[in-house]
């Protein structure tokens, strides 16, 4: 092979998604550093579906994020090194990479349990994999703590409907009634959780204070469109296509290999409205914090909050100091403060909007108590926040845990 001649290597994926996008980021990283590759990223599948236009074309590599029998067994009869990122059972002889769904489990049980919690559930699919992993995870996070946990399995459909929404939606808020409070829930992907916190409203269950609701994927899109904003396990996929490339580089090479499969730890709980409070026994407390994490971007006072929930101003600077450890007033701060910098860090919407958007009149005393908190002013900020985004690309990624693969099944 001449200097100048680049490796041909596909791309399969199903079709654009958050974890598509790190998947492919992860890969170019690993291009951009190490490798001379020609790509081609086949997102309609089409290659995946008729296998046999693959070799309308010479292709050194194949990275495939849902490998299928038919793609591995015509990738081993023309010996084409494929590298599979299907979160499933492994294809024996197929080098994968995929979640540590184990560790997800037992990352959950140890957030979950350091908000003081004592009653735990899992929400999933009993016919995949990826979930019941997660679910033993859990289990076992729990059981190293001396906790068990209340589960309820449903079964995936091929299809996801309104009409199957419609009755999930049902069957998960007849077992939530059923369940002590309060309660520390992890479903098994975000979209599942956004039905648990549907089934909850449904209930007129209270999120977070009677039920603390966790995701995992952390789908930008789900987590923040739902109400309230959804907690969530962010896995690394950026790491998973850059060590998918690092192996499918290693085969063509002729190299030998370590274990079939590559399990990549999560990188960490992204806390958001739904966990974020501790298990409260006092349901004054409770209905105080719920309504100012409702209420305070749009102003509200500590006098509307004493109102509310009918108790005097001094019971309620005791109980917000014995359960949370501030004044009501930090608290409606805290916030008004966490929506300020969620607005700065996804959206360009100028600060007087922004002010308007978290309950404050005047952009100015915005800023200054910004600054006073955070230590630094808003727009200052926001361009950091901005240049670790542009930056994010070259920043190293933590070794992942590897294991000897647990499952595997035949090509043929």
């Amino acid at each position: 092979m001449s200097l100048i001649e680049k490796l041909r290597v596909l791309l399969v994926f199903r079709r654009p998604s958050a974890d598509t996008a790190a998947m492919l980021q992860g890969i170019a990283k690993y291009q951009r550093l190490h490798a001379r590759w020609s790509v081609f990223v086949d997102d309609d599948t089409g290659f995946e579906c008729r296998s046999e236009n693959l070799w309308e074309e010479k292709w050194d590599g194949v990275i495939c994020a849902h490998t299928t029998p038919s793609l591995v067994k015509t990738c081993l009869e023309q010996k084409v090194p494929l590298v599979d990122l299907t979160d499933g059972l492994a294809f024996a002889g197929i080098p994968q990479v995929r979640p540590d769904n184990v560790a997800v489990g037992h990352m959950a049980a140890e957030d979950l349990a350091e908000r003081g919690h004592c009653h735990f559930a899992y929400c999933g699919f009993s016919n995949e994999l990826w979930s019941t992993e997660r679910r033993d995870g859990f289990i076992e996070g729990l059981a190293l703590l001396r906790q068990t946990c209340s589960v309820m399995e449903t079964v995936s459909p091929q299809r996801y409907s309104p009409d199957w929404d419609t009755r999930q939606v049902q069957l998960i808020a007849a077992w939530l009634e059923k369940q002590p409070k309060p309660l520390a829930l992890l479903a098994c992907h975000d979209q599942l959780a956004v039905q648990v916190l549907a089934a909850a409203r449904l209930c007129e269950i209270s999120v977070p204070e009677d039920l603390a609701v966790l995701g995992v994927n952390d789908d930008r899109a789900s987590c923040e469109m739902s109400q309230p904003l959804l907690s969530s396990i962010a896995l690394d996929a950026s790491a998973a296509g850059y060590l998918a490339a690092e192996r499918l580089a290693q085969v063509m090479a002729g190299q030998s290999l370590g274990p079939e499969q590559m399990l990549v730890a999560p990188s960490g709980v992204v806390t958001r409205q739904s966990t974020d409070t501790l298990a409260i026994a006092d349901r004054r407390m409770v209905a105080a914090l719920s309504f100012i994490r409702e209420q305070a971007c749009r102003g509200v006072t500590v006098e509307e909050v004493v109102h509310r929930v009918s108790v005097s101003r001094h019971d309620l600077e005791r109980g917000f100091r014995k359960y949370i450890g501030r004044s009501p007033q930090a608290e409606i701060r805290r916030v008004q403060l966490t929506e300020i910098k969620r607005l700065l860090q996804h959206t360009d919407k100028p600060l007087k909007d922004i002010a308007d958007l978290t309950g404050f009149e005047y952009v100015e005393y915005m800023c200054v108590l910004f600054k006073r908190l955070v230590g630094e002013t808003p727009g200052k900020f926001r361009k950091s926040l901005r240049s670790v985004q542009v930056c994010d690309g070259e920043q190293s990624m933590s070794l992942p845990v590897v294991r000897q693969p647990l499952y595997a099944v035949s090509a043929s």
